[in-house]
C-alpha cells in the first residue's frame, strides 16, 4: 500500500500558517448622515432598521472573530473630518456593538473616502504572517459630499496595498450616482457590491457579506518567495508552499529530479471571492528543463465573469518507459506559475497555495494492474443514495474540507462563496456524487436573473477532473432547483499513461476533494441569506490492497451495529483507501489541459508518495 511519507531529510523547514486561525478581521462602517435620519418606507427611520441589521450581523458572526465598528457623520452636523471608530476591532463582543450603534444618531455629512482610509487603519495584520480576510464593510444611502479624498481613488489604492483586504459595500434604497460610487468603491476594493432596497434586504445582504468575511479561506504551508526567472528561484523540497502572484507576475521555483519518479506541483490562487474577473483571466503552471524547455503545462481559466472564485492549475511530470524524453533525465528542474489579467480585472495580488509531491517508482516484481479508463457503473446514471438527508458544514479550502463518506448531505452556501468536502477512495474505487441547489424563494426580480451553480472534483494531488465528456461542472440558478453531476474514474496506477485528462490523473487513492460554487448574482435572487444545498455521493467499487495486477480486495470491518465501513451511509466512510496529501483546487473552473508528457507504457514500478509536511 501506498502511504504518505516525509520529505527526504524531513518535513520542509520554516513557519507554517497555523490552520485554525484563519487571520481574518472585519469593520464595519456606518453612514450616520442626515439622511439616515429619513423614513425608509416603513415607519421606521434608516438608521433603525440599520441597527436591527448591524445586531443581525453580530449575532451570526462566530464567537470571538475580530469585528469593529466605524461611523461617519454622527458627531456634527457639517463637517468632513467628522468619522470615529466606535468599536475598535477586536475578539468579539456582540453587547458592546450593539450598544455602541444604538447611540448612534445620525447628523452630518458623508466623508466616505476619509473614512476608508481610517477603516483599512483599524484592521489589524494578521498574526504570525497568517493570511485572512480582513474586510472592509461599509454600509451608505448616499455619495461621498465631502469630494476628497475621493473614494474610488482610495479603494483602488487599499487594494493594492495588501494581501487580503476587501471593500464590500451596501446600498440602501440608493440609485443613481449614489449607486455607481458605491459600485465603483466595491470593485477597485476586491468586494462586492450589495443592493438593499429596504429593510429586510439590508439585513439580508450584511449578513451575507460579513458571514463570507468570517469563512474566508484557510491556507496552509510554508512561507516561500519566488523569482521572476529561474536564476535565483528557491529550492523546493515535497511539501506545501504559500505564495502570492500578482496580475501578469511570473513565479519560478528550482527542484531537483531523479530520472524515475512521477512528480505532481499544482498551485492554487485564492482571489478575494466574488472580485472582478474576466472571463479568461487564466492561472497557468508549468514544468521546465534546462535553459526553458518546457516539459508540460496547464492554464486554468475562470470561465465566468460573475466573480472570483479559488483557480487551481495541475501538472506531472510522467516519465517514459524508456526515459528518453528530454524531461526524463536527472537534474535541475523548474516549478512554474503564470497570472493572466484582463484590463479591468482584480489587481490585488493573490495568494498561491502550492503542492508539490514526488511518487517513487514501484519495486522490482510488481505488475500493476491495467488502467480503467471507463466510467462504467459510475457514470452519469449511476444510482446514488437516497433518503433523508444529514446537516454537515464543508470547509473553507481543502485544509478543513469536510470527509463525507457515501450518504446524503445537507449544507447552506451563500453567494460567491465555496464550500469543499473530502471523500477518501482507494484503489479500483471511484467517486459519484450530485450536487443539487435548492428551490428558495425569490425577490420580485429573481426569476429573471440567473446565476449558476458550480462543482469540481479534485485528486489527492490536486488535479481538477473534467469529467470526460460524461459529465458537466455548472448548471444555471435562478432560485429554483437545479442540479449538476460529476464523478471520476477508477483508481488505477496504469492510469498515468492515458491521454485523457479526466483519467490520466486519477492514479492514486487517498482524499479527493469535492468544492460547490455558488455564483456572485445570487445576491440578488435569493430571498434568503444562505441558499440550500445537497449532496448525494457515493464510492463505488471494492477497495483492494494494492496496485498490483490481482489485488486482493480489502477487508470490510463490520461497525458496532454490525454494518460493513465499506456501506451506502452517511455516517460510513465509503471504503477509504490510504489517506494522501490534503487538497484543493479552483471551483467552478474549467481546466485546459495542453503538452501533458503521457506515454502508453505498462511499466512494473510502485508508487511510494512523498507530500513533505502538509
Amino acid at each position: 500500500m501506498p502511504a504518505a511519507a516525509a520529505a527526504p531529510g524531513g518535513a520542509p523547514a520554516g513557519p507554517e500558517t497555523p490552520l485554525p486561525g484563519s487571520g481574518g478581521s472585519l469593520v464595519m462602517v456606518l453612514d450616520s448622515s442626515g439622511s439616515m435620519g429619513d423614513d425608509d418606507g416603513t415607519g421606521r427611520t434608516r438608521m433603525e432598521s440599520a441597527r436591527t441589521a448591524v445586531g443581525t450581523v453580530v449575532g451570526g458572526l462566530p464567537d470571538g472573530y475580530p469585528t469593529g465598528l466605524r461611523v461617519y457623520g454622527a458627531d456634527r452636523p457639517r463637517g468632513c473630518t467628522d468619522t470615529r471608530l466606535l468599536q475598535p476591532v477586536q475578539r468579539l463582543d456582540r453587547e458592546a456593538v450593539k450598544r455602541a450603534v444604538a447611540a448612534v444618531q445620525p447628523k452630518g455629512d458623508t466623508p466616505i473616502g476619509l473614512s476608508l482610509q481610517k477603516a483599512a487603519e483599524d484592521l489589524p495584520q494578521p498574526v504570525g504572517g497568517a493570511i485572512g480576510t480582513r474586510t472592509i464593510l461599509l454600509i451608505s444611502d448616499g455619495e461621498d459630499n465631502c469630494g476628497t479624498p475621493q473614494p474610488c481613488e482610495v479603494a483602488e489604492q487599499l487594494g493594492k496595498e495588501g494581501v487580503g483586504l476587501r471593500i464590500d459595500t451596501v446600498g440602501f434604497q440608493v440609485e443613481g450616482a449614489a449607486r455607481e460610487q458605491l459600485e465603483c468603491i466595491a470593485a477597485a476594493g476586491n468586494g462586492r457590491y450589495y443592493d438593499a432596497p429596504d429593510a429586510e434586504a439590508l439585513a439580508r445582504q450584511l449578513q451575507r457579506a460579513s458571514q463570507l468575511s468570517a469563512d474566508g479561506y484557510r491556507f496552509r504551508g510554508e512561507r516561500v518567495e519566488g523569482t521572476a526567472t529561474g536564476a535565483a528561484a528557491p529550492v523546493l523540497v515535497p511539501g506545501q508552499y504559500l505564495d502570492t502572484i500578482g496580475p501578469g507576475e511570473k513565479r519560478y521555483y528550482a527542484v531537483g529530479l531523479d530520472a524515475v519518479s512521477t512528480v505532481d506541483f499544482s498551485a492554487t490562487a485564492v482571489p478575494q471571492p466574488g472580485a472582478a474577473v474576466d472571463t479568461l483571466d487564466a492561472l497557468r503552471t508549468g514544468i521546465v528543463y534546462g535553459t526553458g524547455s518546457s516539459c508540460v503545462t496547464d492554464t486554468a481559466h475562470f470561465y465566468q465573469k460573475e466573480g472570483a472564485t479559488p483557480l487551481t492549475s495541475a501538472v506531472a511530470r510522467i516519465p517514459a518507459e524508456e526515459g528518453n524524453h528530454a524531461c526524463d533525465r536527472a537534474g535541475r528542474y523548474w516549478l512554474v506559475v503564470e497570472r493572466e489579467s484582463k484590463k479591468g480585472s482584480d489587481a490585488a495580488r493573490w495568494p498561491l497555495e502550492l503542492l508539490y509531491g514526488v511518487e517513487a517508482a514501484l519495486g522490482n516484481g510488481i505488475t500493476p494492474a491495467q488502467s480503467q479508463p471507463g466510467y462504467g457503473k459510475g457514470g452519469k446514471d449511476a444510482v446514488l443514495p437516497t433518503g433523508d438527508p444529514r446537516d454537515v458544514r464543508g470547509g473553507t479550502g481543502f485544509n478543513d474540507a469536510k470527509e463525507l463518506g457515501g450518504g446524503v448531505w445537507r449544507d447552506r452556501i451563500l453567494p460567491s462563496q465555496t464550500l469543499w468536502y473530502k471523500v477518501p477512495a482507494g484503489w479500483g474505487q471511484q467517486v459519484r456524487y450530485d450536487v443539487e441547489f435548492a428551490n428558495e424563494p425569490t425577490v420580485e426580480r429573481g426569476t429573471s436573473t440567473y446565476s449558476y451553480g458550480a462543482t469540481q472534483l479534485f485528486t489527492p494531488a490536486r488535479f481538477p477532473l473534467t469529467g470526460g465528456g460524461e459529465f458537466t461542472s455548472a448548471a444555471m440558478y435562478n432560485g429554483r432547483p437545479s442540479a449538476i453531476r460529476m464523478g471520476g474514474v477508477p483508481v488505477a496506477w496504469t492510469n498515468r499513461y492515458e491521454y485523457r485528462s479526466d483519467v490520466q490523473p486519477v492514479r492514486a487513492g487517498g482524499d479527493f476533494y469535492i468544492s460547490v460554487t455558488l455564483g456572485a448574482r445570487t445576491a440578488d435572487i435569493a430571498e434568503n441569506p444562505q441558499i440550500g444545498v445537497v449532496l448525494r455521493v457515493s464510492v463505488l467499487g471494492d477497495e483492494l490492497a494494492g496496485p498490483e495486477h490481482h489485488a486482493p480486495v480489502v477487508a470490510k470491518k463490520a461497525d458496532k451495529n454490525g454494518n460493513s465501513s465499506g456501506a451506502e451511509d452517511s455516517g460510513g466512510t465509503g471504503g477509504a483507501g490510504w489517506t494522501g496529501i490534503a487538497a484543493a483546487s479552483g471551483a467552478g473552473a474549467v481546466v485546459v489541459i495542453a503538452g501533458l508528457v503521457s506515454v502508453r507504457g505498462r511499466r512494473r514500478r510502485a508508487t511510494q508518495t512523498t507530500r513533505g509536511s502538509a
